[in-house]
């Protein structure tokens, strides 16, 4: 390439101001299997600058044609973020990169090479003399090409402090307006990556012209810390991966770097310009395209970053959400807090639930529904409100019970007949039946009628799922007909057969209300 690209470089940040370098498009694709096309590039693309991410690293150009044209693409499209590529310290990599940029409107070239000595001497093969020229030889070409240039050292924290000042001094004598410095595999502490950069800021000609740079990778868990502690150190700039997608245990991740230094500036006093109301967003999109899930418990983007299931912590939220919560959902696109209701809520977060679904209910009520959602929630993982909702829907069709089921055991499968073995307390009494059927909701209903004579005759039983799932409540409705009265009864349970068995006698307790009751007779029948 002959004629240098016209992209502008950013003007330089105000003091204070990190500027944020998102590499989910490079660094992030490398991740085993999280390949994304040219149009879902662009997609993300539109969505980084949305947020106002300052730098997007659209991709390695030389990798392949279809890298080249999805950078080529990006430069031409995103107007307000600065766009960049990757190149190693060849020409041939410098100008396909170049040229790849040639229609942004601000562009940047990111060239790096190896530092350290494991990968001097088992990648490159060069003396650190060699590393040194190289650097100064590709970062000059570069700024022939476009006025922005970056410079990486990479494995920097593996190299010898020495050699890495002269790499440094030789990349800003060459032009180079951004030094990064690589955690490449995830290897320092906090403070010794500190260390660094302020060895670097202090000992390095022309270091007070340039921006430091963190990239840090999450091997030992420390990605996000050690990208806080560069900055601390005096690092200006952050390269992060939203959902800190990335090889091997992946990037500092974009939102957690952000949001902590959004959340913390009494402790951290910088800012971005990133508008975190569009993370979310950005975070299942990323989550879409690649395949990648989120971890449920991931910080900001997580979905159980702001939900609650703790009955203490439920009620401090109920009280003043910033007794658990340090930064609003809404300031990162989450929507709300989740008070998730499970076997850990408690009444005063269920009382909430209920009238946010539209009950108002009795203290008594309230307390027997209550009781029966600590049993549904020791089965079921997930309590939804539709789950709630059929419980108290069932405890409020329940009249006066003369009769209960207390246990139900049903044998049944392939091999007929279907048997019931069923205990009902029946005016406080208990009282045992064991019958056969055509099936096993036939061999219940038989049983009941051992148990307590009648003459009514089903007319309707009809079983739906509350919720999905295979844990999912089912939700049984009886019609009993005698003597011309009808009577209705609903029952909702895990357990399909005890439903039936439940809304069944629900249906009769109705059906006897309905009966004149000045003197009711025993109904067990002989026997029992």
């Amino acid at each position: 390439m002959t004629n240098p690209t016209h992209a502008t470089a950013a003007p330089a940040p105000a003091p204070g101001r990190v500027i944020v370098f998102d590499t989910t498009m490079r660094d992030g694709e490398q991740s085993p299997g999280a390949s994304m096309s040219i149009e879902e590039k662009l997609e993300l693309a539109k969505i980084l600058e949305d947020m106002r991410v300052d730098v997007i690293e659209a991709g390695f150009p030389i990798a392949s044609n279809g890298d080249f044209e999805a950078v080529r693409r990006i430069a031409g499209l995103i107007t307000e973020s600065t766009v960049c590529g990757l190149a190693r310290a060849g020409v041939a990599d410098i100008e396909r990169c170049g040229e790849a940029l040639r229609g942004a409107k601000r562009g940047r070239i990111h060239t790096f090479i190896s530092t350290s000595p494991q990968h001097r001497d088992h990648i490159l093969r060069m003396s650190p003399e060699d590393v040194v020229e190289a650097v100064h030889a590709s970062v000059s070409h570069a700024r022939k090409l476009i006025d922005d240039v970056e410079w990486s050292a990479q494995d920097a924290t593996r190299t010898e402090r020495d050699v890495l000042r002269r790499c440094v001094e030789a990349a800003i004598r060459a032009g180079a307006r951004t030094i990064n410095i690589p955690d490449t595999v995830g290897y320092a502490y906090p403070d010794e990556y500190a260390a660094v950069f302020r060895d670097l800021i202090e000992n390095v000609p022309g270091a007070d012209e340039v921006i430091f740079s963190t990239h840090c990778h999450n091997d030992l868990g420390l990605a996000v810390a050690n990208s806080l502690a560069g900055v601390q150190a005096g690092a200006r700039q952050v390269e992060v991966a939203v959902n800190g997608i990335g090889e091997r245990a992946g990037n500092a991740a974009l939102e957690e770097v952000v949001m902590a230094l959004k959340v913390r500036g009494d402790a951290l006093r910088f800012t971005t310009g990133v508008q975190t109301e569009h993370i979310t967003r950005a975070s299942r999109y990323v989550a879409a395209i690649t395949g990648f899930p989120v971890q449920f418990n991931k910080a900001i983007v997580g979905k159980n970053a702001f939900a609650h299931e703790a009955g203490i912590h439920q009620d401090g939220m109920l009280k003043d959400a910033s007794t658990y919560e340090i930064m609003r959902p809404e300031d990162v696109g989450q929507g709300g807090s989740n008070l998730v209701m499970g076997k850990h809520s408690g009444r005063h977060a269920f009382r909430e639930k209920l009238r946010a679904l539209g009950y108002d209910l009795g203290q008594n009520a309230l307390n027997e529904a209550f009781g029966r959602f600590k049993d549904l929630a020791d089965k079921k993982k997930s309590v939804f409100d539709d789950d709630i909702i059929a419980l108290v829907d069932d405890a409020l069709s329940r009249g006066e019970e003369r009769v209960q089921v207390k246990a139900l055991r049903v044998i049944a499968g392939t091999e007929g007949p279907q048997e019931a073995h069923l205990t009902l307390v029946v005016d406080g009494a208990e009282a045992r039946a064991t019958a056969t059927g055509d099936g096993p909701v036939d061999a219940v209903f038989n049983a009941i009628g051992a148990i307590v004579p009648h003459e009514a005759v089903l007319r309707l039983f009809q079983v739906h799922a509350v919720t999905e799932g295979t844990d999912a409540q089912a939700q049984v409705s009886v019609r009993l007909e005698e003597d011309g009265r009808i009577a209705t009864g609903q029952a909702a349970d895990t357990d399909t057969l005890t439903a039936a068995a439940m809304a069944y006698v629900n249906a009769l307790n109705n059906l006897f209300m309905r009966k004149q009751k000045s003197a009711p007779e025993p109904m067990i029948a002989s026997g029992f």
